[in-house]
């Protein structure tokens, strides 16, 4: 009896509505490292997975808007603790595609450390950036923002997982939903951290992880009309103007993060959050 056993490999899928579907095509792609081995087959996914994800992030988008600001801040809390427990997993996958030891763990920490970073702006981004409006009349006037709804982000090709936190994160905070179309060159940690997301206290559908080709994929998630507003940042260049084209036929929000230091405090800030939120302004009379 030998002792040699096969290795049972992992399968990459979507994550779509809380749940890991294969593409309804059957399409996979090959995910190479950096000489060029492929170490997986990731999900290709296609115009109807992408249809399905923004259906499930607009059903999951009235609980998660509505949820408490405290309650928000705890499940992306857990989300971290969850990633922290799991640590290894992480800077092996990044590894596997070539980073280093050091760059990798450095990587993995940064990322975690950036969801409890935005994780403490739960409660507090209504109060620092709402206000009290001064109006000359018996009557009360104030702003404060609300999250948008159904928010597309397309993740930067690299740092893979840091890239796609720092962009991620800040879209769920103040109650967004979300559907990620995650690296094409590297898209395994955005698989794993879906994992981490269904095992943690995020609710099915406010996050939804779509792998496969952003140039096949981006034009859709731009010009899908229950889309409320779309993160550009791992757009390529030369695909911007389509895109932004194709957002502007629904008056759909755009954004691009031009962050060239993904490791620092640039990449993390309040005005990310709001971003994709709406200022509302509310006047009330003032009593007798």
């Amino acid at each position: 009896m030998t002792n040699e056993r096969l290795d049972v490999r992992k399968t990459y899928k979507l994550f779509i509505g809380g749940a890991f579907p294969r593409s309804e095509s059957g399409r996979s792609y090959p995910a190479t490292d950096a000489n060029g081995r492929v170490v997986a087959r990731p999900a290709r996914a296609s115009r109807k997975d992408l249809r399905d994800a923004v259906r499930a992030a607009r059903a999951a988008w009235p609980d998660w808007s509505e949820a408490t600001a405290y309650n928000r801040g705890q499940v992306l809390y857990r989300v971290a603790e969850l990633m922290e427990g799991r640590r290894d997993q992480f800077v092996g996958e990044l590894e596997a595609m070539g980073a280093s030891g050091p760059g990798a763990g450095r990587e993995v920490a940064a990322a975690i450390d950036r969801w409890v970073w935005y994780a403490g702006w739960c409660d507090k981004i209504h109060h620092v950036m709402g206000t009290v409006n001064p109006v000359a009349g018996p009557y009360f006037d104030f702003t404060f923002p609300e999250p948008t709804g159904v928010v597309g982000v397309v993740a930067p090709e690299e740092p893979a997982l840091l890239g796609l936190v720092s962009r991620l994160a800040p879209v769920i905070v103040s109650g967004n939903t979300s559907v990620v179309l995650a690296s094409e060159r590297w898209p395994l940690p955005a698989v794993s951290l879906c994992e981490v997301l269904a095992t943690s206290d995020v609710p099915g559908g406010v996050v939804n992880v779509l792998t496969g080709s952003i140039r096949e994929l981006v034009p859709w998630l731009a010009s899908h009309l229950d889309v409320n507003a779309i993160d550009l940042t791992g757009v390529p260049d030369d695909l911007v103007p389509e895109v932004e084209a194709a957002a502007a036929g629904n008056v759909k929000r755009t954004v691009r993060d031009g962050s060239a230091d993904w490791f620092g405090d640039s990449a993390q800030s309040p005005y990310a959050i709001i971003d994709f939120m709406e200022m509302k302004t509310v006047w009330h009379p003032m009593g007798a």
